[in-house]
């Protein structure tokens, strides 16, 4: 029974760790996702960095994506940014390989 229950701790273990890469990773693709809308609304700076932070708050009105993509373009529709909903979902696709490439490159 003891190779069982081993068994099963690793696998909590790697579904726990599993969790919070996925975790990280949409954190910082929202962190650059927010940078990236910050320019092409004109923003810079300190300007920026607070947007940002306001981007990856926004993801944790509900589960999914949806909440960041209603932030970015709500913002931009107030803004009138040229910037349609594919090239909004395509930048978030994007990033999340990007971020993903980072988190992973650094642990």
């Amino acid at each position: 029974m003891t190779g069982f229950s081993d068994r099963e701790k690793a696998f909590e273990n790697k579904f726990a760790h599993d969790q919070e890469l996925a975790f990280k990773i949409a954190v910082r693709r929202n962190k650059l996702l927010g940078l990236w809308a910050a320019e092409l609304l004109g923003l810079s700076g300190d300007e920026a960095e607070a947007y940002a932070k306001e981007v990856v708050k926004s993801d944790f009105e509900e589960a999914g994506d949806h909440d960041v993509f209603r932030k970015i373009r709500g913002d931009f529709d107030a803004k009138s940014v040229d910037q349609s909903d594919h090239q909004i979902r395509r930048q978030m696709e994007v990033l999340m390989a990007e971020a993903s490439a980072q988190i992973q490159s650094e642990g």
